[in-house]
């Protein structure tokens, strides 16, 4: 059964690797005009937290599959929002750093932030390692909500349409 854990655990990293090329060439260039609070984490941090995250959600997701006996009737609603919000977070970077949509990208992370609450709360009576791999994923995405709200406040001449 090593498929499943290898492939659910690499998965998260797919939408991970795909925002880094997006972004890179945005924090040279677009985001350093940004007013950014002093308490922001340095650029350097991102990637390595990230792929931290990245691996503990989708060894958690493993756990809920492996625990559920796989996709069954009784996985539909935590794989479910599992799914639900791998893609709310696979789509926030193309918005904030591909479009530059800061007002955007603030609503859409405030949904992607419930959904990964949700997802806990669906996660807990079944494995409750799984649900504490999302701790700090919640914990961070708590930050970079915080992160996201500052910069959309900060920077007003930053046309949203």
């Amino acid at each position: 059964m090593w498929l499943p854990l290898i492939g659910m655990t690499a998965l998260p990293h797919i939408g991970g690797i795909y925002g880094g090329f997006i972004t890179r060439k945005q924090v040279k260039t677009w985001y350093t005009t940004l007013n950014k609070p002093s308490w922001r984490p340095p650029n350097a941090a991102f990637p390595v937290v990230w792929t931290c995250l990245y691996t503990g959600m989708g060894y958690g997701s493993y756990l809920i599959w492996k625990e559920l006996g796989g996709f069954t009737e009784d996985a539909l609603v935590p794989l479910g929002l599992y799914g639900l919000q791998l893609a709310l977070n696979w789509a926030w970077t193309p918005i904030f750093f591909g479009a530059h949509k800061i007002k955007w990208a603030m609503v859409e992370i405030v949904f992607l932030t419930g959904t990964v609450g949700a997802t806990m709360v669906s996660w807990y009576s079944i494995s409750r390692t799984a649900t504490l791999l999302l701790a700090p994923y919640l914990s961070w995405l708590c930050l970079a909500t915080t992160l996201n709200y500052c910069i959309w406040r900060d920077n007003p001449e930053t046309k949203e349409e």
